[in-house]
């Protein structure tokens, strides 16, 4: 299923799109989609009997903005150098265990929303990233496929950084990922069933029309699965949490100098295989 929400910011309603293409109303179904929804079996058969049936109102998407997937998001956790080739391309050594850096969830916006340029910013930087939604409570962990039998769905996330913040003003990586409007998310949630295998995945952004990643899951150093299990010997997950789990080469960081970092009035667009795409003008913050 590709589970969505709809409507102005703090008002969203919980939506559906169906295998034709149109957007429909799930409010007379379940109230929200959120952790508690996700861990509930029974209402995830709801929606499926009442998407099938054919009985769910159509919504007119004309205008109609979308929001991130998922309310009440417990805390986004973040895996850095997750990939072979974006390793490669800062000059760092792969690491040995994944690196987790944690944002906190109000920078989660959504898909088309409008991401703000920090003010002070020399160095905001675009990064794709495949990200996993949490749908039963995950502790200690023994196996990978274990790990995975955790997991609800999956969206598309953008982790805008800003470089100088976080490589270069001290302390941890925090400064850097924690900006306001930094994790466009969406547009929808894909439930797992659907996605299949997460490790076959194509991954692409681009700056004013112009590719910049195009990678694959496949070149994920720590998998899906390895990180669902290696994060949960550290902390609980919980429904309703969300990993992003990295992202490709390609980004500006990596890039030559003069290093082409994000300004007010550019555009950026990404996707996720089969899991939508997003747009997003930049302003000044």
């Amino acid at each position: 299923m590709k589970l969505l929400r709809v409507g102005t910011a703090g008002a969203e309603r919980p939506a559906l799109l169906d295998d034709g293409g149109t957007l429909r109303d799930l409010s007379g179904v379940v109230p929200e989609i959120d952790g508690p929804l996700l861990a509930d079996d029974a209402a995830l058969r709801r929606i499926r009997a009442a998407a099938e049936a054919g009985g769910l109102p159509a919504l007119d998407a004309d205008g109609l903005r979308v929001g991130p997937p998922l309310a009440a998001i417990g805390k986004v956790v973040c895996i850095g150098l997750n990939y072979h080739d974006h390793a490669r391309e800062t000059g760092a050594e792969p690491p040995a265990e994944p690196v987790i850096f944690l944002k906190a969830a109000d920078t989660v916006v959504g898909p088309h929303d409008t991401v703000l340029v920090p003010r002070g910013s020399t160095s905001t930087d675009w990064e794709v990233e495949l990200a996993v939604v949490i749908g039963r409570t995950a502790r200690y962990l023994e196996s990978a496929e274990e790990a995975l039998g955790h997991v609800a769905g999956y969206a598309v996330a953008h982790d805008v950084s800003e470089r100088e913040f976080q490589m270069e003003r001290g302390g941890t990586w925090d400064k850097g990922k924690n900006c306001e409007t930094f994790n466009p998310f969406g547009p929808w949630l894909v439930t797992a069933d659907e996605v299949g295998d997460p490790q076959d995945l194509a991954l692409r952004l681009w700056v004013n029309g112009e590719l910049k990643q195009d990678g694959n899951t496949a070149e994920q150093i720590f998998p899906v699965g390895e990180v669902v299990r290696y994060v949960s010997q550290f902390m609980t997950l919980y429904p309703g949490d969300v990993i992003n789990t990295g992202t490709p080469a390609g980004v500006a960081m990596g890039c030559a100098e003069p290093k082409p970092f994000l300004r007010a009035g550019d555009v950026v667009e990404l996707e996720v295989e089969g899991l939508g795409r997003q747009r997003q003008v930049f302003a000044a913050g």
